[in-house]
């Protein structure tokens, strides 16, 4: 006789061990065998296994709840039934789903949880989601990685990225083979948010170690691999590796008739740090192309910044503005710096000055500071203009573009001031120069005000005092 119990157990072996045809052939064989009743009852712990493939199972999840409860009407009032059922609202409806029920929050049931848990997540509440307190012990093994996974989404969502980071790491470690490797890269992804490239290095270092190259489903998540990879090269200061990674990650998404979003972004942004801007500003308006409505605010603003690289202010202008009207955009303050930087450069100085205060008050610090510091510089406001320069030094990372920069300007505008204090002059002509290419115009410009503030610096030395 066919128990609903051992039945779900077995298949529960096979799928944590990623035999998922084993794990839907001994379910599907028990309902052929069961009466009605307990047919009805492993329809929807098929629901169940069929939700484990996302959008593409939506269908069967569906057909197995019409069967369940087409078998056993009692069924409609079901905690697994109604919780299969949120989940499939919250995945076709996401946000406009209806509600997902309190009191499925609470159920005695793990597995009724853990899918009230993917319901809340995917219809934008992930601090509900979190609130479950689910733990991976209460469920069955093939569902505790996926567990951490969704509450690491859930933290991510919340902008939680380090909570996300330790989340996804656990679930590396409950998984097993190509899943772990998906686990380890959503590590490593924010571990790049977090600013953390060397970090994020080594992680997808261990994720590279699990593909076999047997499956044949590896070869997207690969190309995530070489994107991530790229990703980080690019943060540690190496972007010709860069371009190599996010090359092969385009390859491989061709393979697959894929191309995404994600690997254009990339391929413009390590394009713009090897300098080929008119190379990167095409990456960007593929990128765009790709993009999803939720994505063109960051299409735009890349395709921003490079044309004002390219000095196209007004074509630069009209992407950024397209951004301003985004108000989830979290970086407002740099894009309203980067509109000031436009009206700059075509010669709207009151409009400039404006724009990036307001920039600089909302966060945006280096970059309205620069702007600001270049208004102040054009009505020869030189005590105004060193100062904006030297918060660039001190608020940028060292041996950056932008502190290279403020260094030059700095320098710049204490020899356009007399060299009063050749000392300060001398420092940040010397910091310029360090990380200045001899190609560059300014090399010479800071060699002329370093030999002046050394001269100087010398005959000050050498007055004595009456």
């Amino acid at each position: 006789m066919i128990d609903v119990d051992t039945t779900w157990q077995q298949a529960c072996a096979a799928l944590a061990s990623d035999e998922y045809d084993t794990a839907f052939g001994v379910l599907e064989s028990a309902m052929r065998e069961a009466r009605p009743p307990v047919r009805a009852r492993i329809a929807l712990h098929l629901a169940s296994a069929q939700a484990l493939y996302g959008d593409p199972g939506v269908p069967d999840v569906r057909k197995a709840l019409n069967v369940a409860v087409a078998l056993d009407p009692a069924l409609a009032a079901d905690p697994l039934r109604r919780a299969l059922d949120a989940e499939l609202a919250a995945r076709t409806q996401g946000e406009e789903a209806p509600p997902v029920p309190e009191e499925l929050r609470t159920d005695p049931s793990a597995l009724v949880r853990f899918h009230t848990l993917c319901a809340l997540a995917l219809s934008g509440h992930p601090q509900d989601a979190l609130d479950l307190g689910l733990t991976p012990a209460e469920l069955p093994e093939h569902l505790r990685w996926r567990l951490r996974s969704w509450q690491a989404d859930a933290h991510e969502a919340l902008g939680e990225f380090q909570e996300g980071a330790h989340l996804y790491a656990e679930a590396a470690h409950l998984a097993r083979g190509l899943n772990r490797a998906v686990m380890l890269q959503e590590q490593a992804a924010l571990l790049l948010q977090l600013g953390q490239p060397g970090e994020a290095a080594r992680v997808l270092e261990q994720a590279r170690a699990l593909y076999t190259g047997r499956d044949p489903e590896e070869e997207l998540n690969l190309a995530t691999w070489q994107y991530l990879q790229a990703q980080a090269l690019l943060g540690q200061g190496q972007p010709d590796a860069a371009l190599v990674a996010v090359e092969e990650a385009a390859r491989l998404e061709a393979r697959q008739g894929e191309h995404s979003y994600g690997v254009a972004l990339v391929r413009g942004q390590v394009l713009t740090h090897l300098g080929r801007q008119e190379a990167a500003l095409k990456a960007f308006e593929q990128a765009l192309n790709l993009a999803s409505p939720g994505d063109r605010p960051y299409a735009n603003h890349e395709l921003g910044v490079a044309l004002l690289d390219l000095d196209r202010p007004v074509e630069a202008r009209e992407k950024l503005e397209a951004v301003l009207s985004d108000p989830e955009y979290p970086y407002l303050p740099e894009v309203l710096a980067d509109v000031a930087e436009c009206d700059y450069r075509l010669g709207r100085l009151p409009e400039a000055q404006q724009t990036a205060e307001q920039a600089l008050a909302q966060g945006a610090v280096i970059p309205a500071s620069l702007v600001l510091g270049n208004v102040a510089l054009d009505y020869y406001h030189l005590d105004e203009a060193l100062e904006h320069y030297e918060r660039v030094v001190r608020e940028a990372a060292p041996e950056s573009r932008d502190w290279v920069t403020g260094h030059q300007m700095a320098a710049d505008v204490m020899a356009q001031q007399g060299f009063t204090d050749p000392a300060a002059a001398y420092a940040h002509a010397q910091q310029a120069l360090a990380h200045t290419p001899e190609s560059d115009d300014w090399y010479v410009t800071l060699q002329d005000h370093l030999r002046r503030a050394g001269e100087l610096m010398g005959s000050s030395r050498g007055r004595t005092l009456n």
